[in-house]
């Protein structure tokens, strides 16, 4: 047995991390700490603590601990073990994605160019990283189009060179037809591109194109002008600020209704080469500063190349720390900044402005469905989560519910649940529906944080106005005010209307309606399903398991072969003894059974 309070005297006044486990062993948090025991033990205080951490502290059941020598360890082990085990209560990053870079393989004699995900500390030359694939393909579609590079990984004929050559797009290095000075050349005008020096490179090129003129050479001349043109042209493209200092990550931050967004930009010398978002959620009793700064840790820790510079608006926790790991591990100094003024401040409000431009375009069109919601049903607050109720039986046999359960303006197939109607014993909807609705109240009064989840905003029935009362006297029965409202349909069976307790039909667009629609037939599948496989083994049961000589493993092989009972029963007695281990005189049973 595991007693919290005796363990908590055994924490060492020494750096570490700190690992919480609940009843079933499941890791939920992960932390760091300068003290081990100065920290963990404020956990289990009466202090004033965010929603979220008390909940994480009502569940666990045991801790663990590992001591390390410095608090930069601390964070890097910590930023480990929560990408490894992606605690529940941690703020989580869901990308584990790698970027895309640009390699040159400067270790070759012909140096190849091509997109890798994976960085080695072999001679060659990154750049990056890109936020897609497309992004640096494009890229490499440019260089390869503008340069004659080798286009394949190893030299593909010995004898002689590829159709590349022969429709000028590579000057054929396999064949000794260009020198190693000559096509190092065409290398360095690349790696000054991908670098953003392309005004040296267009110096280069103007001079060279004027020396080839002056020579007559005028198809070489117009290939060089060609090139300086599309080098122009793609660097006007990339320039988003007059920022002279080189590889910065500007990261802006929004926070929604329903989650946050961080927005980060990839700036390389000047220019903008990617950009990438992130959504966190739950996030709603989290501070920016501490967001951003698990974002920062999670998101950096464990890259091989890192920015000279990273910038966001707000100062975070462990900046200090965190800029110490960074540096470490980039082999130079990483610094964290929050710029106050300029085309720094420009930068970082711009990352800002696309990440609150991202979150809502992402959250449009459930936020405008919720906010309908919330007016036509005159809400204190958003209607962020949302219960269905559906009652199926046949004749008052099997009598079973089926529940639904809208999130944030989705419908979550993983949070559906059945219920078994246990206390009422007729045909008898009204009274079915309470106390399902009863039974789900109870499991998150009893236990918030267990399957059932918190309460809902919002309670709606499939039916009229005897279920929405029913409902209503479940809720009162628990003294909460969990408003309900009735799901009604027309003849055709089609969802018509949300109805109130004064059965008044409430107005809602299309759009809404459409929504209510598909909310009301998945809980109708919920129900129906639910109902239809408790008969299917009702009639299996009566049908099968009485039959003297049918086991579990001949009625399975039987179901499996026949697909249902009642193509068991039509079954003749020659058909049924192709099944392994049906005799005759045991088909003949079955068929006298039936």
């Amino acid at each position: 047995m595991f007693d919290i309070e005796q363990e908590l005297k055994k924490l060492p006044h020494k750096p570490g991390v700190y690992i919480m486990h609940d009843k079933d062993d499941n890791i939920i948090y992960v932390g760091k700490a300068i003290s081990l025991r100065n920290r963990v033990r404020q956990y289990f205080r009466k202090n004033k603590k965010t929603k979220r951490i008390e909940n994480m502290v009502s569940l666990v059941d045991h801790f663990e601990y590992i001591v390390v020598d410095n608090e930069a360890e601390a964070l890097i082990l910590e930023c480990n073990l929560i990408k490894k085990n992606r605690p529940k209560f941690n703020v989580l990053l869901k990308d584990d994605k790698t970027y895309p870079y640009i390699k040159i393989t400067l270790q070759e004699d012909y140096p190849n160019i091509y997109i890798t995900r994976r960085m080695l500390n072999d001679g060659a030359k990154y750049f990056g990283p890109y936020a897609s694939a497309g992004a640096a393909k494009e890229m490499l579609d440019f260089i390869k189009e503008k340069f004659k590079i080798r286009q394949c990984r190893t030299f593909k004929y010995k004898d002689r060179p590829c159709l590349n050559y022969h429709i000028k797009k590579c000057l054929a290095p396999c064949q000794g037809y260009v020198s190693k000075e000559e096509y190092r050349k065409q290398i360095d005008e690349i790696m000054l591109m991908l670098e953003g020096k392309t005004e040296k490179i267009i110096k280069q090129l103007e001079q060279e194109m004027q020396e080839l003129s002056s020579k007559m050479e005028f198809e070489k001349a117009a290939y060089v002008r060609d090139k300086m043109i599309a080098i122009e042209r793609i660097s006007e493209k990339q320039k988003v600020s007059n920022i002279t200092e080189n590889d910065i990550d500007v990261i802006g931050f929004a926070r929604g209704d329903f989650e946050v967004c961080i927005e980060v930009f990839f700036v390389r010398k000047s220019k903008m080469i990617g950009r990438e978002h992130f959504f966190l959620k739950n996030m709603e009793d989290e501070t920016e500063e501490r967001i951003v700064s698990e974002f920062v840790k999670q998101y950096y820790i464990g890259r091989t190349i890192l920015p000279n510079k990273i910038m966001m608006k707000e100062e975070i926790e462990d900046k200090e720390l965190i800029q110490e790991s960074l540096s470490k591990i980039a082999g130079r100094k990483v610094e964290i900044k929050t710029p106050q003024k300029g085309e720094k401040l420009r930068l970082v409000e711009m990352a800002e402005r696309n990440a609150l431009i991202t979150l809502e375009n992402k959250n449009k069109e459930q936020y405008n469905v919720l906010a309908e919601l919330k007016e036509v049903l005159k809400l204190e607050k958003m209607p962020r989560k949302i219960e269905c109720y559906d009652i199926s039986n046949l004749s008052g046999t099997n009598m079973v519910a089926g529940m639904s359960v809208m999130q944030d303006g989705n419908i979550k197939k993983n949070l559906a649940r059945r219920f078994k109607i246990k206390t009422i014993y007729s045909q008898d909807d009204p009274a079915c529906m309470k106390e399902v609705i009863q039974r789900r109240l109870k499991h998150s009064i009893e236990e918030e944080n267990g399957s059932f989840g918190r309460l809902p905003d919002v309670i709606f029935v499939d039916g009229g106005i005897t279920q929405i009362r029913a409902g209503i006297e479940a809720v009162k029965s628990y003294n909460l005010t969990i408003p309900v409202f009735g799901m009604v349909k027309n003849d055709k069976h089609q969802t018509r209307a949300l109805m109130d307790e004064n059965r008044k039909e409430l107005k809602i667009s299309q759009e809404l309606l459409n929504l209510i629609t598909r909310f009301q037939d998945s809980v109708h599948d919920t129900a129906i399903g639910y109902h239809k496989k408790l008969r299917e083994k009702e009639l299996t049961h009566s049908a099968l398991d009485d039959i003297v000589g049918i086991g579990e493993a001949k009625k399975k092989l039987l179901m499996q072969t026949f697909g249902s009972v009642e193509k068991i029963k039509e079954a003749s007695i020659e058909e049924l003894t192709k099944v392994k281990g049906i005799t005759e005189s045991l088909a003949r049973k079955i068929k006298n059974n039936f």
